[in-house]
């Protein structure tokens, strides 16, 4: 929908442009996101699988409810979903893989389902995902190649940020919890997918479970440092059959690089720590974790080049001297990015957007 979109709008502007917008702006665009972020998409729902997989994420939930117990039901979840996502599984991967647990533990407390979603939301989707310093997220990486920063960037405005949506997030899920339990509503009854969790089946230590997403996280630091003296701001590449040297903005890229040596780091402790339970079903997991992140890179991709378009044209002017009259970047870029995340339905095509039309502007402003 996001080409038409695009064609639609450059139609109504001007019939003409219609073609060479296409070819040069939209598709342009939406290849040069792909070209950076889609290794990062693909080994994020790889190590998730296969972290899904080895029976790793059912342990950590496991633990955390031996650890907290099941009357701390909404807490555990959120910490389970946090500890995932900030080890690099992907988002998606987390939902399915601590639903189970999370139905079964609000039924025991008999915590009404529909407020699971926003509790796993809470975990995975929010403070996670783009405010805790060195998340391996998507949301995380892709503003340090505009920026020229890491992933590790401002980290006590993004601890702080962090605290105040968990704290904010988990009263809200506590008040919804006890103004049910005063109108006298439990978990509820003829529910449709409820999960089937096996009782008898083994888990591996907790402690190996956790090792992958230690190992992520440690790497990602130590990768982040490294790469820069490694290369240094700007590498220069010269094979014997290239016409002229490649050149490499590498502070632009050392975000990127690091998760992406961090995932791969993950991906082969997983499979030597966990090959035996995995082995069966390697080739059917990962056909489908290539499939998600393939899906899941094409449609963020045609979001941005939608925005790349939509951002050319005289009305989106309008809308951006609007909005650079904010006088605070940070409150400005907060306001833009949530308009166009709104707009766009995705977090990650309305940051890539926001960023394109008006990282100049945000950078000026700092």
């Amino acid at each position: 929908f996001a080409p038409l979109a695009a064609l639609g709008a450059v139609l109504l502007t001007d019939p003409s442009a219609v073609a060479p917008t296409f070819t040069g702006v939209f598709m342009e665009k939406m290849v040069g996101f792909i070209k950076l972020y889609f290794p990062v998409f693909l080994l994020g729902a790889v190590f998730g699988k296969l972290i899904e997989l080895a029976g790793f994420s059912r342990s950590i939930v496991a633990a955390a409810i031996r650890l907290l117990g099941t009357r701390q039901a909404m807490l555990v979840i959120v910490l389970v979903c946090a500890l995932l996502t900030y080890g690099g599984v992907s988002l998606f991967v987390v939902v399915f893989a601590v639903y189970p647990f999370a139905a079964e533990m609000f039924r025991q407390s008999d915590i009404p389902k529909r407020l699971i979603p926003a509790t796993i939301a809470l975990g995975a989707f929010s403070f996670t995902m783009d405010a805790l310093p060195g998340t391996p997220q998507i949301q995380n990486i892709i503003p340090s190649t505009f920026f020229g920063t890491h992933a590790w960037a401002a980290p006590w405005l993004g601890t702080l940020g962090a605290l105040f949506v968990f704290a904010v997030g988990m009263l809200y899920l506590r008040r919804q919890a006890n103004k049910a339990r005063r109108n006298g509503e439990g978990y509820g009854s003829d529910l449709r997918n409820e999960p089937e969790t096996a009782d008898d089946l083994r888990l591996p230590n907790p402690w190996l479970a956790l090792s992958p997403l230690v190992l992520v996280g440690v790497a990602n630091l130590l990768f982040t440092h490294w790469i820069p003296q490694w290369y240094g701001q700007v590498h220069t590449l010269q094979l014997a059959g290239m016409a002229t040297p490649l050149q490499t903005e590498v502070g632009k890229l050392t975000a990127i690089w690091a998760v992406q040596a961090a995932l791969l780091l993950g991906i082969l402790l997983v499979l030597a720590s966990g090959f035996a339970a995995i082995r069966s079903r390697l080739a059917e997991g990962t056909r489908s974790a290539v499939a998600g992140s393939l899906l899941a890179a094409m449609n963020t991709a045609s979001e941005y080049g939608f925005g790349a378009v939509i951002a050319s044209l005289p009305g989106f002017l309008v809308l951006a001297d609007a909005l650079k009259s904010i006088p605070n970047p940070l409150v400005n870029e907060a306001i833009t990015v949530t308009l166009l995340a709104g707009i766009t339905g995705s977090a990650s095509g309305g940051m890539s957007i926001a960023l394109a039309a008006m990282s100049d502007t945000f950078i000026a402003a700092a």
